[in-house]
């Protein structure tokens, strides 16, 4: 694999080595790799989570267990008003 590099990239790795946080350039790939690699599972389980959270929407909207939009922004609204009330 060949992989060419930015100025701006080449002078950021050779900065983490000189600074001793990485012994060479393939460390400082590496490195970014795995961030890579967390940032995406992180964002699977959130996506998922969020998912899981639509469908239990949708399954009580499908059992008619819904409240029409005019009462839930009034209750918003509401809960909103109150925190203000609390802040000094």
């Amino acid at each position: 694999m060949e992989i060419t590099l930015t100025p701006e990239v080449e002078e950021y790795i050779q900065s983490k080595i000189a600074s001793g946080q990485y012994a060479s350039a393939s460390e400082v790939f590496f490195a970014g790799i795995k961030l890579l690699q967390d940032i995406e599972k992180t964002y699977q389980g959130r996506y998922q989570a969020l998912r899981d959270e639509v469908k239990i929407g949708l399954d009580a909207a499908d059992r008619g267990e819904v409240v029409d939009a005019d009462t839930v922004f009034s209750q918003l609204q509401e809960r909103l008003n109150q925190k203000r009330n609390q802040t000094p």
